[in-house]
């Protein structure tokens, strides 16, 4: 029997993602709920995992985005989508959208549901889409976000940012020439639009609707990267709860959380091991140019390529129990790694984590670029304390700052030599199954076994 994934694009929707989780997770036909999570800042994540989704947290900014990760990753051909802020879904909203396709009646089937059209779908898209489409199906909600469809169809179509996703889809279907059926789901509610979000809807809206229809894109990015930057800054200020907390505990991933590194792992699956034992060769004293060259190695990847290779590596024993002890004792947990944050974040939403620092993979269309961004934090500045031009112990000195917690009151894990300077300064540095005996020395503490459980004497 063909089985449906569904996936739910999700930001900061701590209060309703658990029931539309519970609602997906119940109908019979559904095998797989993945959460793509759009760097919440409140438990979202949390709640979503505990709820028995797969979260993964999406590559870029924008639901879109979140959209085209989710179905990279889907293991049905079968996809429905829901969003996360409704919680008056019907009970069988998802075999309204499967069905059709399920029974081979539709390729794609888009919701329509009880409650007066919108004002940007009767003002701006209908209008446009009458102009520039004269030949395009009447729709009663053309821009709603509930959709079901087969994966073959998501990976050949383009995924729009911001608010022009929706209509963007459903022009890119009736290009492709899909067979799409509109499906009522009865009465929804949700939260009426501000007015100036309407105008930023409008705008984003037709905009889609004229790229789509000249085959070119209108460009205007000014929007994104005023967001962008903002989301930045905003990025480490995790849930004002954990603000309380007085103590940090830092783990390393490569080697540390992993039984391997990362990077080394994907070069065997990928093939490219010669090429990586070459730069880091040959970039031994300087590891930004190290950094940006070994990521052009994974151009081309998909994200879904680089999150498998990731659930196929050994973690640590314990690490779910010692997160969990940690926070008992008051610690605010996060990774420090200079591999990448697709990762490092994919473990982040595993495992409970409540932060992340490391490299920023650059993705398109969830593809890899090959460019990487390299996070201020790791940069030496007026609070460094080595002479490193690149360091974790800057990372660290930062991630204390923002959480206001005194560098003395911190438990720093890890491995390598990269480690070094941290494990140093920390209140508590524990060299983890190290092979360097200059880490070992200047470590409080020495575990040789890859056992995570043999950390819990030490942080109570």
């Amino acid at each position: 029997m063909e089985m449906v994934t569904v996936i739910i694009p999700a930001l900061n929707e701590e209060n309703t993602i658990e029931q539309v989780i519970a609602l997906a997770k119940k109908d019979p036909l559904v095998s797989e709920v993945i959460v793509v999570d759009d760097k919440s800042k409140d438990a979202t994540v949390a709640i979503a995992r505990t709820a028995g989704a797969k979260v993964i947290t999406s590559t870029k900014l924008g639901k879109g985005t979140s959209m085209k990760d989710g179905t990279t990753i889907a293991q049905n051909e079968v996809i429905v989508f829901l969003d996360a802020d409704i919680v008056t879904y019907p009970e069988n909203v998802i075999e309204l959208l499967a069905s059709p396709i399920l029974s081979g009646e539709a390729d794609f089937t888009k919701s329509y549901f009880s409650r007066q059209a919108g004002r940007v779908t009767e003002l701006v898209a209908k209008p446009l889409l009458n102009i520039l489409y004269p030949g395009f199906p009447t729709f009663q909600q053309p821009l709603s976000g509930m959709i079901g469809g087969r994966k073959a169809l998501f990976d050949a179509i383009e995924f729009e940012d911001g608010y022009g996703v929706d209509i963007g889809l459903l022009i890119d279907m009736y290009i492709l020439g899909a067979n799409i059926r509109e499906v009522h789901i009865g009465r929804i509610m949700n939260d009426m639009q501000s007015l100036e979000e309407l105008g930023k809807m409008s705008r984003e809206v037709a905009r889609t609707i004229m790229k789509k229809s000249k085959g070119k894109a209108v460009q205007n990015l000014e929007t994104y990267e005023y967001i962008q930057v903002i989301r930045e800054q905003m990025d480490y200020a995790i849930h004002e709860g954990l603000m309380s907390l007085k103590k940090i505990a830092v783990f390393d991933m490569d080697n540390t959380v992993f039984r391997a590194s990362f990077i080394r792992t994907a070069a065997n699956a990928f093939g490219f091991s010669q090429e990586l034992a070459a730069i880091v060769k040959n970039n031994a004293g300087n590891p930004i140019i190290r950094t940006k060259q070994i990521a052009r190695l994974l151009r081309g990847r998909t994200i879904g390529e680089l999150l498998e290779i990731a659930d196929s590596m050994e973690v640590t024993p314990s690490l779910a129990q010692t997160i969990a002890k940690l926070k008992e004792q008051g610690y605010i947990t996060g990774i420090i790694s200079d591999s990448y944050d697709c990762i490092t974040n994919h473990l982040k939403n595993r495992y409970g984590f409540d932060f992340t620092i490391s490299n920023e993979l650059e993705f398109s269309k969830s593809i890899v670029t090959g460019e990487v961004k390299i996070p201020s934090f790791f940069v030496a500045g007026e609070k460094s304390m080595c002479r490193h031009d690149y360091c974790k112990l800057n990372a660290l000195i930062a991630i204390c700052e923002r959480y206001n917690v005194d560098l003395k009151n911190t438990i720093v894990i890890g491995d390598g030599e990269n480690d070094i300077c941290s494990i140093k300064k920390a209140g508590i540095g524990v060299s983890f199954c190290s092979t360097y005996e200059f880490l070992d020395s200047v470590a409080d503490f020495i575990v040789k076994e890859p056992d995570f459980d043999l950390l819990i004497p030490i942080i109570t």
